[in-house]
């Protein structure tokens, strides 16, 4: 039985590095894209938050563009010149699930995340992605979180 907490997520800056594709490993390219980028101009340290987004449902977009997102969150004053494009991220009221950073626990918590909305009697947000979050100290312990976006 997974444990669900409900957090209200303020809408947040980002910086980001879009993939055209697929979803799967090759997500982690974005991902590394960013990190690079970010380390350049000083912002993975401290509380950068990383978000993983994938922006399209595999179950109606055909694979070759589906579009995977991978942000981090940007201080108060982020840098001026940049090749990465800034977006914000929707603020709203989510489910949260904390699980171990694998492709074997994020495809459980697909599988066991709207059964359990569904129970509790929410309702996923259609309008509003599902969003991977990395915070620095749970990815020490190979954790993430998965933001499920619920109707308020």
């Amino acid at each position: 039985m997974m444990n669900i907490q409900l957090e209200t997520i303020p809408a947040t800056r980002i910086a980001y590095v879009r993939r055209t594709g697929p979803y799967g490993p090759e997500n982690a390219l974005a991902m590394d894209l960013l990190k690079q980028w970010a380390r350049e101009q000083g912002l993975l340290q401290g509380t950068a938050v990383i978000w993983g987004i994938p922006q399209d449902n595999p179950a109606n977009t055909l694979p070759e563009h589906c579009r995977y997102d991978a942000c981090i969150s940007l201080p108060e004053h982020p840098p001026v010149e940049t090749s990465v494009p800034y977006g914000v991220l929707p603020s709203g009221t989510y489910a949260v699930v904390t699980i171990a950073h694998t492709a074997e626990a994020v495809q459980q918590a697909w599988t066991e995340i709207l059964p359990a909305l569904s129970r509790s009697g929410r309702t996923l947000d259609q309008q509003r992605p599902v969003m991977e979050r990395y915070k620095e100290d749970m990815v020490n312990r190979h954790l993430c979180e998965l933001c499920f976006p619920v109707l308020e």
